[in-house]
């Protein structure tokens, strides 16, 4: 079973968690077409991917993952600070 490590409530199963989608956000002024890329046009990398997490059973919180989509290795967890901050991490 995955294990994510919350910032705020420490390492966790996968249960308590819902996947959020990639990290790849969108500015305000994006076309319909732009959208549609991004919410039904999902690529299926192989390797290291930046995703979006919220501990749904635990804190609620948002967190950035970094996951290895093939052995799925999480290589860091870090809190999202802003509503707006769900890009790749810096």
């Amino acid at each position: 079973m995955l294990q994510i490590t919350c910032p705020w409530c420490g390492p966790r199963d996968e249960p308590e968690f819902h996947y959020g989608g990639e990290g790849m956000p969108l500015p305000p002024d994006s076309t319909d077409a732009e959208w549609a890329a991004v919410l039904y046009q999902r690529p299926n990398p192989a390797g290291r991917t930046n995703e979006r997490w919220v501990h749904w059973a635990g804190c609620r919180q948002w967190m950035h993952v970094v996951r290895d989509t093939l052995t799925h290795d999480i290589h860091e967890v870090r809190p999202v600070r802003q509503p707006d901050d769900f890009g790749s991490p810096a």
